[in-house]
């Protein structure tokens, strides 16, 4: 049995422990809060650009060719995870790695790229897949800014456009429902998917036909609002990610501190038992030489 000294230390380490957890409950939180509102605030024109864009792209001409619209073939995938720099988040980087690993598994007949966004997801891959482009720091600080998200969207427009062998684009990245839930999302950026007339971009039927007006040639819109697209796409991929993360952050911290609450109980429990006992036993050794004497 341990003695007093060994389970105070414990004790001691177990609430500075506690300490840390609580303040990083309240750090994600606090964060948290700021992520949210910035999703919220993505999110309507994120989804309403796919519609107009979609609905737009469907009623060109067959014959308009252009490198983010045009289907090409299913053989090779670029596929840009974004995942977390820190960990301390729950399972928020392990379901991420797994819906990635899924997708390698059931593609396995495909040529796969991966291009990372975020430290865990590149440390994990490094050494199972072959990473063409990392972005590392970007998530970390709980907030990202559109030039950054820019930056990684030129990077994938460059990689497609030039390209010519590679087929398709997709992104794997966690969506934002609450705190406690998060959806893995496993969706294809490009080539951007064209939406037909009874349908929109996110596949909700349409509610009616529209018939756009081009004022300067469809190569000039497209050329300036296809790529705005995908970097409209991959910023609003970041913010879900960073949204979700702080939640599972900020849930994982709380559960943390509660099992820390529930140890030191009982080790204060099994201390004051033990320093029970030690009081009976000296009790007993002075009333026995009393006796004897």
């Amino acid at each position: 049995m341990a003695n007093l000294l060994d389970i105070r230390r414990r004790i001691k380490s177990v609430k500075n422990t506690q300490q840390i957890t609580k303040a990083m409950k309240m750090v994600s939180a606090a964060k948290l809060k700021r992520a949210k509102d910035r999703v919220v605030n993505a999110r309507p024109f994120a989804n309403k650009m796919t519609e107009v864009l979609g609905s737009l792209a469907a009623q060109i001409p067959e014959d308009f060719h252009h490198p983010l619209l045009d289907t090409r073939g299913d053989e090779r995938y670029l596929v840009v995870l974004v995942t977390a720099d820190k960990g301390l988040c729950g399972a928020f980087n392990t379901n991420l790695l797994k819906a990635a690993q899924v997708f390698l598994k059931e593609n396995a007949d495909k040529k796969i790229e991966l291009l990372t966004v975020g430290r865990k997801g590149r440390d994990f891959f490094r050494r199972r897949g072959e990473i063409v482009g990392e972005y590392v720091g970007l998530t970390g600080k709980g907030r990202v800014e559109f030039s950054e998200a820019l930056d990684v969207a030129s990077d994938i427009v460059k990689r497609f456009t030039e390209d010519e062998e590679l087929d398709k684009v997709f992104v794997i990245f966690a969506e934002f429902k609450s705190a406690l839930n998060q959806r893995i999302v496993v969706e294809q950026l490009l080539p951007i998917s064209r939406a037909t007339e009874t349908e929109n971009a996110d596949g909700a039927p349409a509610a009616e036909a529209r018939d756009y007006i081009y004022e300067q040639p469809p190569a000039e819109i497209f050329s300036r609002l296809l790529p705005r697209l995908v970097e409209t796409q991959i910023f609003r991929a970041l913010l879900e990610s960073i949204a979700s993360e702080q939640g599972a952050r900020m849930t994982a911290m709380d559960a943390a501190s509660k099992n820390a609450g529930e140890l030191i109980s009982s080790l204060t429990l099994n201390m004051n038992r033990v320093r029970q006992a030690a009081i009976t036993r000296e009790i007993i050794e002075i009333v026995s030489g009393s006796s004897a004497l």
